[in-house]
C-alpha cells in the first residue's frame, strides 16, 4: 500500500519528512510565542503580550500553508504533537533572546530543506519554500530590533516601559 500512495505523488519520502519536521517546528514556534505572550502579560507588558500573540499567529499560519502544500502534492502531512513549551523567563530581554534564537533556528531549517529540494530535483517544493526564505528576513529582523531597542534605550528607570511600548509598532513601520 506504502508503494502505491508513494506513486501517487512526486514528493520524495525525504522530502516530506523534512516538511512534516518544519510543520512541527512551526507549530511549536506558535505555542513558544503564545507563552511568551502570557509571560508578556503577567509581568505587565502588554505590547509585547499582543506582538507575541500576533508572532503565534503568524507560525500557525507557516504551519498550515506547509501542511496544506503537503496535502496538496499527494503527502501525507501529520498533525504535530506538541509539549514541554517553555512558559517562564528569567528577564524580559531573555524573552525576545529566545524568540531570536527560534528565527534563527527556523530560518536554518527552511534553508536546509530548500538545499534538500534542490539536491532532489524538487523544483516545485523548492519555489513553493522561497517564500518562507523571504519571510525568515523579516523574521529574523523584528526580532533583532527588538533585542537592540534593550541597548538603545536601557534596562533602568522607565527603560523597560518604552521597550515594551517600542515593540508594539515592530513590523508595523513600513
Amino acid at each position: 500500500m506504502k508503494d502505491l500512495l508513494r506513486a501517487r505523488t512526486s514528493l520524495k519520502e525525504e522530502i516530506e519528512i523534512l516538511l512534516n519536521n518544519q510543520v512541527k517546528m512551526e507549530a511549536e514556534a506558535s505555542a513558544k510565542y503564545l507563552a511568551m505572550a502570557s509571560w508578556c502579560d503577567r509581568n505587565g507588558f502588554k505590547h509585547s503580550a499582543k506582538y507575541f500573540m500576533h508572532q503565534s499567529d503568524e507560525e500557525r499560519t507557516h504551519m498550515l500553508k506547509i501542511f496544506n502544500y503537503l496535502m496538496t502534492v499527494g503527502g501525507t502531512a501529520i498533525s504535530p504533537e506538541i509539549s514541554g513549551v517553555k512558559q517562564e523567563y528569567p528577564t524580559f530581554k531573555s524573552v525576545f533572546e529566545t524568540a531570536l534564537q527560534s528565527e534563527i533556528a527556523v530560518t536554518q531549517s527552511i534553508n536546509r530543506i530548500v538545499t534538500a529540494a534542490r539536491k532532489e530535483e524538487d523544483y516545485a517544493t523548492e519555489n513553493f519554500l522561497q517564500w518562507f526564505v523571504s519571510e525568515q528576513i523579516e523574521e529574523e529582523d523584528n526580532a533583532r530590533r527588538a533585542i537592540e531597542l534593550f541597548d538603545v534605550i536601557g534596562e533602568d528607570g522607565t527603560g523597560l516601559y518604552v521597550i515594551d511600548k517600542a515593540i508594539g509598532k515592530i513590523g508595523s513601520e513600513e
